[in-house]
């Protein structure tokens, strides 16, 4: 049988984009010079900064950060440019369709105070409203799909649909989305945005970000601001970053389905129900995109997560001493904030937004083993929950 996810994400093109780069080695090697030997005659204006053959200083390019950009723009769908951050992007992004408006509505905080310091260096001069607010000419439509924290998904080409039909923009984070669960270009967005920190990065030991536009022109200006506001990802980063590329066609695919099986599991003990040796009263609800149900536009987010669900959601406990305790009652969970890594993670989630439900508790699957039977027992005793991982009658997207 085929693998459907191929047709999202190709291993070939996850090791092979960049072949243009190779030199005689086989691992791109680490990059920590910042200057390079100048060619007589040539001056940075007789440059291909998009296709670089020779390099002069970091800031502007060197190999590694080229080679990954180079992959990132084949696998995404356009013209990719690296930062230092996932926030680092989000502020280009800003500075690059330099909105009159911007509509956004819950998601990542950091985004939201991202938005906040645009705002305050136009002196106030930036409107903030809702995505389900009219929109006029101008305005900027922000929308992060899946949404963090609860990794239920929203409806990209109505938004672009929405906004475009007032002469603005749309933006998607896709960061909870990576190739190969969904590709917002299909859908109508003009540019992507991914933390490569979470599932890009994949290995908890990077901080990165991308945007991704659909021309040359836009990725110039995008390199122009870069370059003068100093937010060029650093060599070794690049270097990890193109590292966990080539096996993100193998790691995402099997997040995916983990956390979808998972998901599901712990639905079936939700809202007064046990389920597998859970008990009823513990879990109240499950949040996560192959649990939600049509929206007022008939909406499911199985058609535009076409390569398969998320693998980070969110569970809301009936207390906030349960949804404290869980994180560290887990054997194979580690109790910690961030997300898209190979090994799971979890959190209660107000302890980094302090805007969340103090309920909720935020999992991000990793790439270990789903065990078919591992029995789930529950003890409340001195407020301790003793969780351990299990699973049974599911085996992945159905």
């Amino acid at each position: 049988m085929a693998n459907k996810y191929a047709v999202f994400l190709s291993g070939t093109d996850l090791v092979h984009a960049d072949n243009k780069y190779h030199g005689s080695e086989v691992a791109p090697p680490i990059s920590v010079s910042t200057t390079f030997r100048q060619i007589p005659g040539v001056s940075l204006a007789d440059h291909d900064l998009f296709e670089p053959t020779h390099h002069s200083y970091s800031r502007w390019t060197q190999d590694v950060s080229t080679r990954v950009e180079k992959v990132l723009g084949k696998i995404l769908g356009g013209n990719a440019m690296t930062y230092r951050s996932g926030l680092a992007a989000t502020f280009a992004a800003l500075m690059l369709l330099n909105p009159r408006r911007v509509a956004i509505t819950g998601g990542y905080m950091g985004v939201q105070e991202a938005v906040q310091q645009f705002k305050r260096i136009r002196n106030g001069d930036l409107e903030i409203i809702g995505i389900d607010d009219e929109f006029r000419d101008g305005d900027l439509c922000w929308i992060e799909t899946p949404v963090n924290p609860t990794g239920e998904s929203r409806n990209i080409q109505y938004y672009s649909d929405k906004v475009h039909a007032a002469g603005g923009k749309l933006i998607v984070d896709s960061t909870f989305g990576p190739p190969p669960l969904q590709d917002p270009f299909k859908w109508g967005a003009d540019v992507v945005m991914h933390s490569a920190t979470k599932y890009l990065g994949g290995h908890s030991d990077l901080l990165a970000g991308v945007l991704v536009v659909k021309t040359i022109e836009e990725w110039k200006q995008l390199f122009d601001t870069r370059t003068q506001c100093g937010n060029v990802m650093g060599s070794f980063e690049a270097w990890l970053l193109l590292r966990s590329l080539r096996t993100l066609h193998l790691r995402v695919p099997r997040q995916s389905q983990t956390g979808t099986a998972l998901a599901k599991w712990l639905n079936l003990a939700s809202g007064g129900s046990s389920n597998d040796g859970v008990p009823a009263g513990l879990v109240d609800v499950v949040h996560h995109s192959s649990l939600q149900k049509p929206d007022a536009q008939g909406f499911t987010p199985e058609k535009q997560m076409e390569g398969g669900y998320n693998a980070t959601f969110a569970i809301i406990m009936t207390t906030i001493d349960y949804a404290r305790a869980l994180p560290h009652a887990l054997k194979y969970f580690v109790p910690a904030t961030s997300l898209g890594g190979v090994e799971s993670l979890i959190e209660h989630r107000i302890e980094s937004d302090p805007d969340a439900d103090p309920r909720l508790v935020r999992l991000s699957i990793g790439v270990e083993e789903l065990e078919v039977r591992t029995v789930m027992m529950i003890y409340v005793g001195l407020g301790v929950l003793i969780f351990t991982n299990g699973m049974a009658g599911f085996e992945g997207r159905s």
